[in-house]
């Protein structure tokens, strides 16, 4: 059975071939999925699809009509996925919930240490012969509270890190309260999250209640000086909100790895490009701002991960058998 695979880099195809053996045959696509390309898997009764993949109605009536009933996302969210309209189409959806959570939370924290450090800078320095120090100020975790919105694997490996280097920790998880205590962590509402941490890192999924929850009035709440980081999902934050942030001294420092208009920009080369979109463009010009592309969860161990849990949801189609990772109805 043939399967189409979109937004398959040579990475990605490399470790699919390698994970499926001689059990699987792949057609591995380079281009995004979204309605234009859709037809592309026709005849495709399985399609994988990555993270920035277009999986709104429109695209899955498009694969539905050309024969597919699964799709398996090489990703923990599924936030771009019309799920009514898959269960309305009869296709399942399968996804990959934990592929790497320590690449994350150690990419996470290598955001904090590089923005507090101001490593960036000090390197460019260096190697242009300059090793003075002024403007390298930085300033130590030890005694510093870390506020942590998302109570999952992932926000739990980074509030044990960073208890490691004597931060006060403090937790936002409404759905995980009791769990966090248990593990001796502080929780806290949000408003008081944000009055009272020097660092607030977002390990919460998108969906209608936490999109933009970082906005125009939480940037207010938060303590002046604060550093911000976000590996989860781009639209958690409003961008403009927090580049207006940025420019009043109000967010001393800024980490993304994700971005909420990051689907026409990242995992592509644009070096020779005039990138139309002014926010990046504006966020990646200031010293105390570091953008990453999508780029924690790449680790060997984690396309491994990956790549394992695909072919595994895949043959559990193809046999008939219950879906261990199945999302939506």
């Amino acid at each position: 059975m043939q399967i189409a695979v979109f937004s398959a880099k040579p990475y990605d195809q490399t470790f699919l071939l390698r994970a499926a053996a001689d059990e699987l045959e792949f057609q591995c696509l380079e281009l995004a999925l979204n309605p234009a390309t859709a037809v592309l898997a026709q005849g495709a009764e399985v399609v994988s699809a990555f993270v920035n993949d277009d999986l709104g109605r429109e695209t899955l009536t498009m694969l539905a009509e050309g024969g597919t009933r699964l799709i398996a996302l090489r990703c923990a969210g599924f936030n771009q996925v019309d799920l009514q309209a898959a269960k309305d189409l009869a296709i399942r959806i399968v996804n990959v919930p934990a592929y790497s959570p320590y690449a994350v939370a150690e990419h996470t924290i290598a955001l904090m240490l590089a923005l507090s450090r101001k490593l960036p800078r000090a390197y460019n320095r260096v190697r242009d012969g300059n090793f003075s120090l002024d403007g390298l100020l930085g300033f130590d975790f030890y005694g510093k509270t870390l506020g942590v919105i998302g109570g999952g694997k992932i926000g739990m490996l980074v509030a044990e890190r960073m208890q490691a280097f004597g931060c006060r920790i403090l937790i936002y998880d409404p759905f995980n309260e009791e769990k966090c205590r248990q593990q001796g962590y502080e929780t806290a509402a949000l408003d008081s999250l944000f009055a009272s941490s020097d660092i607030i890192t977002l390990h919460c999924p998108l969906n209608e209640h936490t999109r933009y929850l970082i906005n125009r009035d939480n940037v207010a709440r938060m303590k002046q000086g604060v550093m911000l980081i976000n590996t989860s999902r781009g639209a958690l934050m409003d961008t403009q909100s927090v580049l207006e942030g940025l420019k009043a001294h109000h967010i001393a420092y800024l980490g993304l790895d994700v971005y909420e208009q990051e689907g026409s920009l990242f995992f592509e080369d644009h070096s020779l490009d005039i990138i139309q979109d002014d926010v990046i463009q504006r966020l990646i010009t200031l010293p105390n701002v570091i953008v990453t592309g999508h780029q924690a969860y790449f680790t060997k161990e984690a396309l491994q991960h990956i790549a394992e849990t695909t072919v595994s949801s895949i043959l559990q189609y193809l046999h008939d058998k219950p879906l261990t990772y199945q999302v939506g109805g």
